[in-house]
């Protein structure tokens, strides 16, 4: 299966192991002291099997993160949707330094003028303006739009990895 990436595809071959283990991340990932132990005996492998899936399929862009997901505000977190126009030849270069701030939650491309778009959480609306100033600054790029979280909405995707 073609994983796609920022820039083109990655061909490379996902069993049927790894599609059943991203159907559990996404799922039925174990609370537990040791889940990927858990993982592995549910999916009938070894510990130490599932760990080098995880790092394989993390190195090949098909895992972004495992973790939790939090509800932002009810930490106290606002959020903010920005646009920016990034020259097609420095796409990489902007998106790690966009991708480096530990707020950034999400980050993709778009086939527009303004074809960076990512998400920014922090504590205040005086944060963010900081991160964003930092951003422009690191960059060099001023042509960034910022759309502050007004009403939230909340959409659960589950991507079925074995269809």
């Amino acid at each position: 299966m073609p994983v796609p990436r920022a820039r083109g595809f990655v061909i490379m071959e996902i069993d049927a192991l790894d599609r059943e283990l991203l159907n559990l991340l996404q799922t039925e990932f174990p609370i537990a002291s040791r889940p990927y132990m858990m993982l592995a005996e549910r999916l009938c492998t070894s510990e130490e099997d599932i760990l080098q899936r995880l790092r394989r399929l993390s190195r090949l862009g098909v895992i972004r993160r495992i973790g939790g997901v939090f509800d932002s505000r009810a930490l106290g977190y606002l959020g903010t949707l920005c646009a920016m126009k990034v020259p097609a030849d420095r796409i990489e270069e902007v998106a790690a330094v966009v991708n480096g701030y530990p707020g950034v939650t999400h980050n993709y491309l778009r086939d527009h003028d303004y074809n960076m778009w990512f998400t920014v959480l922090a504590e205040s609306e005086q944060r963010i303006s900081i991160i964003l100033d930092e951003i422009r600054r690191a960059t060099g790029i001023d042509d960034l739009m910022d759309f502050p979280a007004r009403r939230v909405f909340k959409i659960k995707v589950t991507f079925d990895a074995e269809a």
